[in-house]
């Protein structure tokens, strides 16, 4: 359980009580994407002091929202099912926080994991049920996404791949996804680079991936 107590005995206070000390949320978020061993959490998480990393695993672990589990002979943790119904809650977070995240600062990076959930959050699958199937690359600040888009249905996964369109981009991405800078704007101000594939289709992208601000 989290340290801080609040005093009150409510569904909210209990939840904060459980995930709402820092840093918990982000290592949720991670988590959502997949099992993590601790030096890839720690590494997704680049400012988070290693004591803190600890002691909020151990609080999350305790509070039934993860577990250690093995896996390939190593330990990893993973969320719990009862860990997994904060998914709708990030995302929710997510869409919240989107409208007024502004500039990236100087410091500021995309790691895999936070953009595979700002995808998820800013995926339309009303509007890519009716658009062809397509894959994307995204390469970002700390590796590459391979983006598939079937319909309504959404694969992320990390990594390289054969794909309709490959492009490199920064926290300035943010930007094409909620529309405040269109497509080839993007690209013809060096914020998005085509590395190969159809650089058109980063239009069906923004189409398929929107927040509004």
């Amino acid at each position: 359980m989290a340290a801080r107590e609040y005093g009150q005995y409510s569904g909210v206070t209990q939840a904060l009580e459980l995930v709402g000390e820092r840093w918990a949320m982000l290592i949720v978020r991670d988590l959502l994407v997949g099992p993590r061993r601790y030096g890839e959490l720690a590494a997704g998480l680049p400012r988070i002091p290693t004591n803190i990393l600890a002691a909020r695993l151990k609080e999350l672990q305790a509070a039934g929202v993860l577990r250690r589990a093995p896996h390939s002979r190593i330990i990893v943790y993973e969320l719990t099912p009862y860990g997994r119904e904060l998914e709708p809650i990030v995302l929710a977070l997510g869409a919240w926080g989107f409208k007024t995240m502004g500039d990236p600062r100087a410091e500021q990076i995309i790691t895999p994991d936070s953009m595979t959930i700002d995808l998820r959050t800013a995926f339309r699958p009303q509007v890519a049920a009716n658009l062809p199937a397509t894959a994307y690359v995204a390469r970002l600040d700390a590796g590459e996404l391979l983006i598939r888009v079937d319909g309504p249905n959404l694969d992320v996964m990390r990594g390289d791949g054969p794909v309709d369109l490959a492009f490199a981009a920064g926290p300035g991405i943010h930007r094409l996804i909620s529309g405040e800078l269109a497509p080839d704007r993007a690209i013809a101000t060096g914020m998005v680079e085509v590395l190969r594939g159809r650089g058109d289709l980063l239009g069906r992208f923004a189409n398929t991936f929107h927040l509004a601000a």
